[in-house]
């Protein structure tokens, strides 16, 4: 266990850092808007989802976010941590906070401001305000242009997305989620909604769901999700998507890290369900 005796305890950061020098950004957003601030010569560690820009992989990689390890995020002496909501568990956080280190959380909500109001307050934080307003401004008009290219499709697609295949079972995005905010601002419906985050889903509720689409993520782990393995759910092949073999693949990161790439990613998937005829 980590030994905190003689640290003064940190409270959560809101404002500028006082000091900026060694970052350590928890979430693949978060080093992502650093990289894209110019500001990535702060960073001196990030998390194992921060998997682009490529030059991030020189950094140190503290650990997965879900599942932090204080010792490891503090072992490269930090003057800040930038971490996404979510991030944890609970009781590695709470360690972290109790550390002489300014802490900044950044929430997440998934929606078409998420990304412009996360830049914000990571410029905020490290003194680049002016910066991170226009990148947020960008951002905002670069995702109001590719919203605007699925405003007059009048027969939205349903799209259920399947985060993995456990045991034959189908585990799919519910609402307050990443994929499915990114699956609304690409002009589609999520099949499934009675419930928030992930769940398995019987044959029953697949059925019910009856999508157009499955959406499906590549991963760095080889652990992505095959066509076969979904395909053999005797319940997903009876749907339209089974059927249609309408499986669209795309990287994790890129398509639910809300991050500045955001707007190509709904560009790119809204383009995937409708075809270019109808996303110009």
């Amino acid at each position: 266990m980590l030994a905190l005796a003689g640290h003064a305890v940190a409270e959560e950061v809101s404002g500028p850092l006082a000091d900026t020098s060694r970052v350590v950004s928890i979430g693949g957003s978060i080093t992502e808007i650093i990289f894209a601030l110019g500001e990535q010569s702060r960073l001196v560690g990030r998390d194992t989802t921060s998997v682009y820009p490529k030059e991030a992989f020189a950094l140190p990689d503290v650990g997965y976010m879900r599942a932090l390890s204080p010792e490891g995020v503090l072992s490269i002496n930090p003057t800040a941590i930038i971490a996404v909501e979510g991030s944890g568990p609970e009781q590695a956080i709470d360690l972290l906070k109790k550390a002489s280190v300014p802490f900044v959380f950044v929430p997440e909500n998934y929606s078409a401001t998420s990304v412009s109001e996360k830049i914000r307050i990571v410029g905020k934080a490290l003194g680049v305000e002016d910066k991170a307003n226009k990148l947020a401004e960008k951002v905002d008009a670069d995702l109001a242009a590719v919203q605007a290219e699925t405003k007059d499709i009048k027969t939205r697609k349903r799209v259920l997305f399947v985060l993995s295949v456990q045991g034959g079972k189908i585990m799919a995005a519910g609402t307050q989620t990443a994929a499915n905010g990114i699956i609304k601002l690409a002009g589609a419906e999520n099949a499934v909604g009675g419930f928030t985050g992930y769940k398995a889903l019987s044959d029953e509720s697949i059925l019910i769901a009856n999508p157009d689409v499955i959406l499906v993520m590549n991963r760095g782990d080889n652990h992505a999700t095959a066509e076969t393995e979904l395909l053999a759910n005797k319940a997903v092949a009876a749907t339209p998507a089974g059927a249609n073999k309408a499986i669209i693949r795309m990287d994790g990161q890129y398509l639910l890290g809300f991050g500045p790439r955001t707007a190509s990613a709904v560009h790119d998937l809204s383009k995937s369900f409708y075809g270019d005829k109808a996303i110009q």
